[in-house]
């Protein structure tokens, strides 16, 4: 691990580093925010995929408005650099049928062997009180993936405009919902105590209706999993929260509209 630089911007050190992944075998470049003038150790952490994007969303700003109101707790957020998103996202343990997502079980095992040790350093006797996982499109598939599969670690998962529609089999018109990995994995297994689950969708994320039901597929694969999640016991808004936003695109600016009110569900003082 190299330590590139540690500069101050609205309020907060934002430390980046690398970190030589022998799971990715790659060097994984991550920005950790952290709030100016704290002197205890933190004990909500919030780790993003394609963190990459979190500048453009203008994130700094995000966390200075929820600060000055004390509408979140003191956090340590930490935005991991996409390598080759359609490899290092997906489904752990399965590949869509085109073969992508061959690395994501490398890619969980960096987030959890190699990546959590160091953002353990912050935290008070080397533990959490929440620990949350988010991302956007893709980078949300695999945020939700992890999670699920780490239900002893991660208390929180966030899905911006996520890539549900990932399937084990090709596209067949006669059942055009069907072979969703991400829907049948949680689906056959038990729930995860304790969990807490935010979506979030535009109406203009795409304009594929694969069913010709009138809903884009992205809003239908999303309430397809939260379905899924209330037959598991999750009630809405205490364990889910859903976020339509009109217009919303499958972009950065609208999923900066959407994370002012994840944080502020998810990690409320």
């Amino acid at each position: 691990m190299t330590n590139n630089n540690l500069y101050s911007d609205h309020g907060f050190h934002v430390k980046t580093r690398r970190i030589e992944s022998e799971r990715l075998k790659r060097s994984v470049k991550v920005d950790t925010y952290l709030p100016k003038g704290k002197d205890f150790r933190y004990r909500a952490y919030l780790l993003i995929n394609d963190g990459q994007d979190l500048k453009r969303m203008n994130l700094l700003n995000i966390l200075t408005g929820l600060y000055a109101e004390n509408l979140i707790q003191p956090m340590v957020i930490v935005g991991i650099h996409a390598g080759n998103r359609i490899r290092e996202y997906g489904t752990s343990g399965q590949l869509d049928y085109m073969n992508r997502g061959d690395l994501a079980d490398d890619y969980n095992k960096f987030i959890i062997e190699e990546l959590l040790p160091l953002v353990r350093q912050y935290a008070v006797d080397r533990s959490y009180d929440k620990l949350g996982i988010c991302g956007f499109s893709l980078g949300g598939l695999s945020a939700l993936d992890i999670g699920w599969k780490h239900p002893q670690l991660f208390s929180i998962v966030g899905v911006f405009s996520g890539s549900l529609w990932w399937r084990r089999k090709a596209f067949n018109p006669r059942w055009p919902d069907s072979h969703r990995i991400i829907h049948e994995t949680i689906k056959r297994q038990k729930a995860r105590p304790g969990m807490k689950f935010w979506f979030q969708c535009g109406t203009e994320d795409e304009t594929e209706d694969r069913n010709g039901n009138g809903i884009i597929d992205a809003i239908d694969d999303t309430l397809a999993m939260i379905d899924i999640l209330k037959g598991k016991g999750y009630n809405m808004p205490e364990d889910m929260y859903y976020h339509e936003i009109q217009g919303g695109k499958h972009d950065v600016a609208t999923w900066g509209q959407s994370m002012p009110l994840f944080l502020k569900w998810a990690f409320k003082p």
